[in-house]
């Protein structure tokens, strides 16, 4: 991927090295917490995105449809439990090569959702996103590197070791490459973009009232996650190279959920799926990346 140095370090705060206490085990994802028609519309720099409306509107009938749209209810999509005091962190001086890729792919996934909402009417709540090493804290607990990457629904931070990125490769075979690590940023912060337009909210009220409904309605929530991080990689069409596509897709496979049942399991479980197979990860985000709009991601209805 083509990337610019020297932008978005204020978007990163980095924790690395300052370790942190023990506790809570998050899930074993890449994870994190967790359509219909359209005409793209037009995004200042050539982009072009997806009205947003109607795929909270399909989301919103979808629940109705099911019962549900409670009162409150805090999110617990991936299994973020207890609470926590998120630890400080300063922002970014970049080390290396990697520090800067990672500056340019947050800030243009957060310029693209800035347009596509302000687009629509709507306001983006721009982030952060926090790196660390072994362990941190966060608004949903403590969390370590054995988690991999997720997004925290409490204080709306992605959080990420960057050491995820080499198991990827030695564990469940990934390819690597700087656009694999596009790709799992992109998708945690579609997690937030599910937060900010209220999808988060609602589907974990339907999993609180119906728990046997709650590993389903994880695995249409990441999915979604997918595809909407293919949503910004065709807007970030321009920057990329030959094989980055690929290696996202080759990443998206290596989490999906039989892939890494086989891995350290032996056996495949479907019932405990709650992020997809490989077959389906790819699928949302090639869905995403042909269409650009995030009004095609409405894997709830699908």
């Amino acid at each position: 991927m083509k990337w610019k140095r020297n932008t978005g370090f204020d978007q990163i705060e980095d924790r690395r090295g300052q370790g942190g206490g023990g506790g809570l085990s998050l899930p074993d994802v890449i994870a994190g917490g967790g359509g219909g028609g359209g005409i793209p519309i037009p995004i200042p720099g050539g982009r072009a995105g997806g009205g947003l409306g109607g795929i909270i509107t399909l989301v919103v009938l979808f629940l109705l449809f099911s019962g549900v749209l409670g009162n409150g209810g805090v999110p617990d999509l991936g299994g973020l439990n207890g609470g926590g005091q998120a630890a400080p962190g300063g922002t970014l001086v970049p080390q290396s090569d990697t520090d800067q890729q990672l500056g340019y792919i947050v800030n243009d996934i957060q310029a693209f959702w800035t347009q596509s909402f302000s687009a629509t009417g709507k306001r983006y709540p721009v982030t952060k996103l926090v790196l660390f090493t072994d362990q941190t804290s966060s608004g949903c607990g403590t969390a370590s590197s054995a988690t991999g990457p997720f997004y925290c629904p409490a204080d709306q931070k992605v959080y990420l070791d960057l050491g995820f990125f080499d198991e990827l490769k030695s564990r469940f075979g990934a390819q690597g490459g700087d656009f694999a690590m596009a790709y799992v940023v992109a998708h945690e912060f579609g997690h937030h973009v599910q937060d900010a337009l209220g999808i988060t909210e609602r589907v974990a009220q339907l999993s609180q009232q119906d728990p046997s409904q709650a590993n389903a309605l994880s695995v249409r929530t990441e999915l979604q996650a997918d595809c909407l991080a293919g949503v910004w990689a065709h807007s970030a069409a321009s920057d990329l190279q030959p094989g980055d596509i690929d290696e996202a897709l080759s990443a998206a496979s290596s989490v999906g959920d039989d892939r890494i049942q086989q891995a350290t399991t032996g056996r495949i479980d479907p019932e405990s799926w709650t992020h997809g197979s490989a077959e389906q990860r790819t699928a949302w985000f090639t869905t995403g990346y042909r269409s650009g709009n995030p009004d095609d991601c409405d894997t709830f209805s699908s």
